[in-house]
This record gives C-alpha cells, structure tokens and sequence, in this order.
C-alpha cells in the first residue's frame, strides 16, 4: 500500500462509513472491523449502548456479552494506551458502569487507573460474584504502580534525607572518619603526615522518624486518579522507617487510612469516590496530628472547590504555614493534565507562600524529595517547568 492509499485508508477509518466521509476507500475485512469497533463507540449517529442483537441504542439494556466481544475486539486492533483511552471513552458514552459489575466484563477491560478508580467508585454496589474479580483487577493495576514509582520513590525520598540528617558538629563517637579524612585530604600536612580536619562529618543521629508527611486526599469524584496515585505513593513512603506517614481521605467526612497503608489495595477499598469536599474539616482532623510543625510536610491533594468554610479553611493554613510547616497543594497527582480548579483559592494560597500546582506521578519522588530537602517548593517546580497558581494571576 503506497502512501496515498494509507492515508486515505486512515482517513476513512477516521471519518466513517457515512456519507459524509466522500473517499470511497474500500476496507478490508480486518479495516472493516477495525471500523466497526470505532463506530460502536464514536459514530455521532447512533446513540449508545449495545443490544442483544448487536446493534447500538441508548439506555441500560445493553448486552454485557456484546460489549465484552467489543473491548476483546480493540484489545487486538490497538495498541494498550489507546485500549486505555477507548474504555475511558466507553464508559463516559456507553454508560458500561452497570456492566463493570459483571465478571465477565472486568476479565475483558484493560486495567488502568481510570478503571480502578470507577470500581473504587463503585464498591459498595458490586454483587459478592465480581467482588474478588475486582480485587484482582486494582491488585494488578496497583503492583505495576509500584513496580513503576516505588523504587523512584525510595531513592529520592532516602537520598534527601541522607543529605538532610549529615551531621557537621559530631561528637568524638559520632565522627565518620572514612569521609571525613576524604574531605579533608587537602589539608594534608607532609612534614607531619597527616591531615587537619577542619571539616568533620558525622553519623546521622538516629531518630524515630526524621520527617513527619501528611497526605490529606479530596476524594471527590473529579480527584479519582488522584487518590490512586496518592495510595500508592503513600504506602511506598509508610514503608520507609525515616519518615512518619499519615494518610487522610476527605468529602464531607474525614477517614484516617494510616493503619492501612501496609496494603494499598485494602486502602483503595476504604476510600468513597465522589461526594462534595469540605477541605475545612480535613485540614482541622490533621491540624490535631501535627507534632512537630518544623518537621512536617503537608501536602494537600485537592482542586480546591471549597464546600465548607472557606475562610476557616484558608486561616487554618495560614496558622499551619506560620508554625513552620512545609504546605503543598496538589491540583493534581494524575498524568491527566492541567485539571479544573478553584482559581481564587490558589492565589490566596500564592499569597500565603503555599504552591498550588498539578504533579504528575513521575514527578512526585522529585517533589517530595525537594520538600525534605527544604527546598522552594516554587522554584523546584519552575525548573520542572510546572506552571504554578500566582497571586493576581
């Protein structure tokens, strides 16, 4: 096929088979099933839904086995990203929610984090037959997250600290002589053979936990990814003995899920997507658990819509800012892009020395590392090229 052909072949699948496509390319039988796969989902001429016989209307009467061929059908003519894109899309059109809740359906989608987070949204409605099918799924989605960002994570969050406990007024005892003679090598006196240690290094004090981190998570609908990403993350920081981690979900209730950072599967499950967002009484159930605010980073993962008190909300990060804690807000912690969010929040938050920006999950290791560091959390995100809220912006 020369390179005209490919295009008009393209072009026909991107338009359709209707009248309005005017390119008159035949298919072959695998283009032509290719085209009614997309059609099943984007022909802006037939209304959602698939029926017992095949064919598409809107409604819930759509056939689960109908729809299960289908997504078995773009599992084999498109790459994953864009099975990925094409279920997201599937779910939003077809109104496929209900069908989730079939076995059958969950062992024919492509697991992604878009998909964990609707059978997260959806828990408390799967019949006790999908249930263990739907563990399996988030299980599976969850241990290629953390093969993907725990190691990341890890280096990042544990090279901070390293470099953030160095001790450089050690004791006798504390003296690490191995890097203390190499820093000190130019100072080597020959006609005495040896050396001035005018800068001595020290062992790291050992302490319980060096920082102390708090992820309060809005779990409203719109933060779905979010809180997936935040689960995973979180058990990956829980995990590590040189920080304290508290993780905390929020809508208009607050849910402590610390004790189950040990399985972020079970954490997923604790969590209710969806729901309004009363960031006031979050920030009020962690403003309680704050021991040692020089010590402790906040990182607030939330779009800011404000249900409950708005003011209440802002002087308590004021109060929690000027006691010395390191506040971040997250718009975002998804690979879903720039997110819709309360613009008049974050340039008061600006204000306040608080960065408000989105974070993809590649990016968090980076951030959290910076924040222990004690770096500017502003300009760590300007080198990242992360377009930050401003105030007056």
């Amino acid at each position: 096929m020369d390179r005209t052909d490919e295009r008009q072949r393209r072009w026909r699948l991107l338009l359709g088979g209707n009248e309005a496509d005017g390119i008159g390319c035949a298919l072959s039988d695998q283009d032509a099933a290719i085209d009614r796969a997309l059609s099943a989902l984007y022909d802006p001429t037939m209304s959602g839904g698939f029926s017992s016989k095949g064919e598409r209307r809107g409604g819930s009467e759509a056939s689960a086995p109908n729809v299960a061929r289908w997504l078995g059908d773009i599992r084999s003519y498109f790459p994953a990203s864009v099975v990925r894109v094409m279920q997201q899309d599937a779910l939003e059109r077809l109104n496929l929610r209900q069908m989730l809740l079939e076995p059958e359906m969950l062992s024919a989608v492509e697991p992604d984090v878009h998909l964990v987070a609707t059978l997260i949204a959806l828990k408390n409605v799967i019949p006790s037959r999908t249930r263990d099918t739907a563990r399996q799924v988030v299980r599976q989605v969850v241990e290629d997250l953390q093969k993907r960002l725990a190691s990341p994570t890890r280096q990042a969050v544990q090279g901070s600290l390293n470099r953030a406990i160095r001790n450089r007024r050690p004791r006798h005892n504390e003296i690490d002589w191995n890097r203390t003679i190499r820093a000190n090598l130019r100072h080597y006196q020959p006609e005495y053979k040896t050396i001035i240690p005018e800068t001595r290094i020290g062992f790291g004090r050992k302490r319980a936990a060096l920082r102390d981190i708090v992820l309060c998570i809005d779990q409203s609908g719109s933060m779905a990814t979010s809180v997936v990403y935040a689960s995973v993350f979180g058990a990956v920081l829980a995990s590590l003995p040189a920080v304290d981690t508290r993780m905390v979900v929020f809508d208009t209730s607050v849910v402590d899920l610390t004790e189950e950072l040990h399985d972020p599967v079970e954490l997923l499950f604790g969590a209710q997507l969806g729901g309004g967002t009363d960031i006031n009484r979050a920030l009020a159930y962690c403003q309680e658990h704050v021991r040692r605010p020089q010590e402790t980073i906040f990182v607030l993962i939330s779009d800011l819509y404000e249900g409950g008190d708005r003011n209440q909300m802002l002087k308590r990060i004021a109060t929690l800012v000027s006691a010395g804690v390191q506040f971040i807000a997250l718009l975002a912690l998804s690979d879903d892009g720039a997110p819709s969010y309360d613009h008049h929040n974050a340039e008061v938050l600006a204000s306040l020395g608080v960065p408000a920006f989105a974070c993809t999950p590649d990016q968090f290791p980076a951030l959290m590392a910076a924040a222990i560091g004690r770096q500017d959390i502003g300009q760590w995100a300007a080198a990242q090229e992360i377009v930050t809220a401003r105030r007056g912006a």
